[in-house]
């Protein structure tokens, strides 16, 4: 005798508060996004849970964080939400009215000189999309969905993971006048032996492909070390010493000039998503935007101009 199969109603609207709860971590954030009171969206998600009969968010001061079920529940629902958009694009809606929040993880440097400007310009065209950008000193995990999109300078490993080089970056040495201090600048590597250095702590380098000063030199003087980028271009600009910075950091600061340009490293650009969120409307937005734009950019992410340089070019 063939078993009879429970099956388990629930309102599928009540999916739609879950999604938001899962990537805003509030309450109050959701209702903001979904314009509806915080009690509504309280209430719709306990729905839904005693619905499941499950437990899908702890509950904390610091917020809302899914569970193992919750997690397990993100994986569908967000197939639900994609199969949704899948309709509004077969009948050839256009998409620009996609909206929601993506977050974005990236490293300090290129996630605040470079993706925050790249940002500016997509919300110009997608102003219904909210960008969250998480620089962090650790990795994230995609497939927990700390973040929905990472930008990286390694190839990131990790379960169903859709991974891309979408382009590269130059590296190279750049000082100020106030370093040098009426000094030439160096002409050979033996000249870079006296001098200054500024760059990363060794300690605190969890990925080999910040160890960038040591593709072109081991110096034996550094002055300042810091796990920030940000922080070592200002110390750079403040005079302190002779840093490697990317080309992105540098092209901004007129103050800066490159110190022997024909030493340089350069880095790849990986952009990764997880599988599951590859056709949502508004990942599958800020995925092609930093793809085209990291492409359109290639000339001058792999350039050793400024600011400085430009001027005197055009002098």
């Amino acid at each position: 005798m063939a078993k009879t199969q429970r099956t388990i109603r629930y309102d599928w609207n009540d999916v739609v508060y879950f999604l938001e709860v899962a990537r805003q971590r509030s309450l109050v954030r959701a209702a903001a996004k979904l314009k509806v009171d915080h009690t509504t969206v309280s209430r719709r998600v306990r729905e839904l849970e005693r619905s499941l009969n499950s437990t899908l968010f702890k509950r904390s001061k610091s917020g809302f964080t899914l569970t193992e079920i919750g997690m397990r529940l993100l994986q569908y629902a967000e197939g639900m939400e994609s199969q949704a958009n899948s309709i509004v694009e077969a009948i050839g809606t256009d998409t620009t009215d996609a909206g929601g929040a993506v977050r974005i993880a990236a490293m300090e440097g290129i996630g605040s000189f470079y993706l925050t400007r790249c940002i500016a310009d997509f919300n110009r065209i997608y102003p219904s999309i909210q960008i969250e950008l998480i620089t962090d000193t650790r990795l994230l995990d995609l497939s927990r969905r700390e973040a929905d999109i990472f930008v990286s300078f390694f190839r990131p490993h990790g379960k169903r993971l859709s991974i891309k080089k979408v382009g590269e970056f130059r590296i190279s040495l750049y000082a100020t006048d106030a370093y040098f201090g009426g000094r030439s600048p160096p002409t050979t590597v033996k000249d870079l032996e006296t001098h200054a250095f500024i760059d990363f702590i060794e300690d605190y380098i969890y990925s080999k492909e910040n160890r960038w000063l040591s593709d072109v030199l081991r110096p034996p003087h550094t002055i300042f070390r810091s796990t920030s980028l940000v922080a070592q271009s200002i110390a750079v600009s403040a005079g302190q010493g002779i840093a490697m910075l990317p080309s992105y950091v540098a092209s901004g600061n007129a103050e800066l000039f490159p110190v022997m340009p024909e030493l340089f490293t350069t880095r790849d650009i990986w952009l990764s998503v997880h599988e599951d969120l590859l056709h949502v409307a508004r990942i599958k937005a800020v995925t092609t935007f930093l793809e085209k734009r990291i492409e359109a950019d290639k000339a001058f992410l792999n350039s050793v101009q400024n600011q400085r340089s430009r001027r005197k070019r055009n002098g």
